[in-house]
């Protein structure tokens, strides 16, 4: 009897054990399945503040959101994996992501999976077709470099001895190795995905290639140089437009004999049309310098006629005056360009108070600028003329309103504090902020342009800095045409490795448009020969 009953006691003490470890497990899952949802709704609402451009450190968050997702969600999937599958779970609806179809442009390939030739039932042999299931899957196939032998075989003539053979193969790289497409998957691989090329040189070696980073820098060099003329068409296509978006970003560069780097800029000058529905095809046209002096942007945009728009850098705001009058010496009252203001730089100031300090006020200043956002997403692809009357309707008295509004709020508070200089910045530059709402040509932002820095802002870290001003300009041109094809919707690798194809096998120098990115077409598929 003493027995049995220290067995039940046992049995009731692993019981209890067990019922413990369940309610652990329980309440971990459950804990997982609360953050994952948590950070979900933290990631739409930075997602939906971002309206299109962000700060580094909102980047971040969201950069920091979606690795923290990324590991709770391949936690809750490894659960069974880890022997748990026997365990009670609770019962949950589980979110399946919606599962896009597999391109139809990629190439297939069928595997079928016979079930056999004898009926597992009764032994037949005879079968008749009903139809198939089909699973496709994305596989990755290893990159494969080949060589390309260009063989020119010499013959003699049997009556004269003359000896022919045909001319050497135009190449991108006279007596070089590399094809166009090796060509440009280096430049790619440097300017739009990071990778310096000391890494593509460890890269290729793993392949069996040992090239030095060296050459790989001639390859580059000399792509640059074939892609200058077209970047100088894009230069001059951007600069026709009516309305350009202008920005610049810090990337440091060599000082020779100095032992150290200083700070160079690269200014982007973008034309995006298609939110109004308008002709010009979108490009953008990145130019070097090393400094940040106003007279910059006046050298890149000589006889420019148009719409900037930009921030408060005082560069553009010169660019804006009135010119003089070669009679009197007085201005004339019409100057060739004016400045259209972002209102995501005047937000940005009102959100980071926010975020710091919870300041109600800065919290209503976020709705009131949400409002005019929220127009803007009615009438995006909408042509000029509607944008410009909605605009008219609606925003014009929501910002009167705001106007109202802030200088109110100023009133109130010390000249010296955050909430006064937030304030103060889209007050100090009003006109230039409802420009906008006169024109159905000009965007609410400038955000377009910070998007075209975004990749020399990630990539710049890998590029460790600029060899000279000459290497500035080299990646000027580079990032030119290779965001421009990317904003036409082109494989930016494929194009450039047509474009410096075409040319280095001679084409025409009076044809060159053929070759910009809104103009190309891509080559139906060869083979070499």
């Amino acid at each position: 009897m003493q027995d049995s009953a220290q067995e039940i006691a046992r049995l009731r003490a692993a019981l209890a054990e067990r019922e413990a470890e369940l309610a652990s497990a329980r309440a971990e899952l459950t804990g997982a399945k609360l953050l994952i949802e948590r950070y979900r709704l933290e990631l739409a609402a930075l997602r939906r503040q971002r309206f299109g451009a962000s700060s580094e450190k909102l980047d971040g968050r969201i950069t920091q959101l979606e690795l923290l997702l990324e590991d709770l969600e391949e936690g809750e999937a490894a659960a069974p994996v880890r022997g748990e599958a026997d365990k009670p779970r609770p019962e949950r609806p589980r979110i399946q992501p919606v599962r896009q179809p597999l391109p139809p442009h990629l190439p297939r390939e069928d595997v079928v999976h016979a079930p056999g030739d004898v009926c597992p039932g009764c032994g037949g042999r005879h079968f008749s077709p009903l139809g198939e299931d089909v699973t496709e899957i994305l596989e990755k196939v290893p990159a494969r470099l080949k060589v390309i032998r260009h063989v020119r075989p010499k013959l003699s003539c049997r009556t004269c001895s003359t000896i022919v053979q045909a001319p050497s193969p135009d190449l991108p790289i006279t007596r070089g190795r590399p094809g166009p497409g090796l060509i440009a998957q280096v430049v790619v691989g440097k300017y739009l995905d990071g990778l310096p090329l000391y890494r593509q040189s460890a890269m290729l070696g793993r392949e069996g290639i040992e090239i030095e980073r060296a050459t790989l820098a001639d390859w580059v060099g000399h792509a640059a140089w074939w892609v200058a003329p077209l970047a100088e068409r894009i230069g001059v296509h951007v600069r026709g437009a009516p309305v350009i978006h202008t920005d610049d970003t810090p990337v440091a560069m060599l000082a020779p004999g100095q032992g150290r780097t200083r700070t160079g800029r690269l200014w982007t000058y973008l034309v995006d049309e298609r939110p109004w529905c308008g002709d010009r095809a979108p490009a953008a046209w990145y130019r070097f310098s090393p400094d940040r002096k106003g007279e910059r942007p006046r050298e890149h945009l000589a006889d420019y006629k148009g719409v900037i728009q930009a921030d408060a850098f005082s560069g553009y705001i010169a660019l804006t005056r009135a010119p003089p009058n070669p009679g009197d010496g007085a201005g004339d009252g019409v100057p060739a360009i004016r400045h259209a203001a972002c209102w995501a730089h005047a937000r940005r100031k009102f959100h980071e108070l926010f975020e710091a300090t919870g300041s109600p006020v800065a919290g209503e200043a976020l709705e009131r600028i949400a409002a005019l956002y929220a127009i803007e997403a009615e009438i995006t692809g909408q042509k000029a003329d509607q944008r410009r009357d909605t605009r008219q309707r609606l925003a014009v008295p929501m910002l009167a309103d705001l106007k109202v509004w802030l200088e109110n709020q100023a009133g109130r508070l010390s000249a010296k504090t955050a909430l006064a200089k937030a304030i103060q910045y889209a007050l100090g530059r009003w006109t230039a902020l409802l420009l906008y709402t006169g024109d159905g040509r000009i965007g609410i932002d400038n955000n377009p342009a910070e998007r075209s820095l975004r990749t020399i802002a990630l990539t710049r870290k890998n590029f460790l800095f600029l060899g000279s001003e000459a290497g500035g300009k080299r990646a000027a041109d580079l990032y030119t045409v290779l965001e421009t094809a990317r904003l036409n919707g082109l494989n930016p690798e494929a194009w450039l490795a047509d474009a410096i194809d075409r040319m280095a096998r001679g084409h025409p120098i009076n044809r060159l448009d053929e070759l910009l990115p809104w103009n190309w077409r891509e080559p139906a598929l060869q083979s070499p020969a």
